[in-house]
């Protein structure tokens, strides 16, 4: 299919490849900055591994808040509250991790903890905003119900996960990012390979009010 003529398919690519880089820039710049602090990296390997790993995870912001932008002109015409909304979630994703990159930065005794409590933060907001997310997926049907019932699913548990791990609940964020990360990583490979469902996408829209999606939850 020629993407050119069919920009909602470019769309869910860019989506799709944007969550899996997302998914590894963080995941592995992460690695790379805190390991910086091990006691046994020499000044020069952990100056370089703070770096990269910095310019990574800061990449990922760049990424997520990208994915609420392009997200947007899909979503606007059908729930246009909810685009906003999730827009508004990722960039407070991206710049609350932001904050945590420059608290690694600091290379202050708190360093650690200060990005430790920025990624709960920020995934805990990125867990509840994206709850409207999934309700207007799943009500649009641009990607299949079980898959939008299943990143509800994920993000709610992402979220409480998040939030106990900031209530002192160690463990409980690491083990919570399972259903939610599983289901990322599906999503992003089902937009690059599948698409948003070509039917909803040339449906007549109707838009629908934030209200209609609270008095049917």
């Amino acid at each position: 299919m020629n993407t050119t003529r069919n920009p909602a398919r470019l769309t869910a690519r860019r989506v799709g490849v944007l969550m899996l880089s997302a998914f590894l820039l963080y995941g592995i710049g992460s690695t790379l900055a805190t390991s910086a602090a091990a006691p046994a990296a020499t000044a020069g390997a952990a100056s370089l591994l703070l770096t990269t790993g910095a310019a990574m995870m800061l990449l990922n912001s760049a990424a997520v808040i990208a994915i609420g932008v392009l997200m947007l002109p899909i979503l606007r015409p059908r729930a246009p509250i909810i685009a906003i909304g999730y827009l508004a979630t990722r960039i407070f994703e991206g710049v609350v991790l932001a904050i945590g990159v420059v608290s690694l930065l600091t290379l202050s005794a708190g360093a650690v903890a200060g990005n430790f409590l920025a990624y709960n933060v920020a995934m805990a907001g990125l867990g509840i905003g994206s709850l409207f997310f999934c309700a207007a997926l799943f009500r649009s049907r641009l990607v299949p119900r079980f898959l939008a019932a299943w990143g509800f699913v994920g993000y709610a548990s992402f979220a409480l996960g998040c939030v106990l791990e900031l209530l002192g609940f160690a463990g409980a964020g690491l083990v919570s990012t399972i259903p939610g990360g599983l289901f990322e990583l599906f999503f992003a490979v089902w937009l690059i390979v599948k698409g948003f469902n070509p039917a909803a996408i040339t449906a007549p829209i109707a838009p629908v009010a934030l209200s209609t999606f609270v008095s049917q939850s």
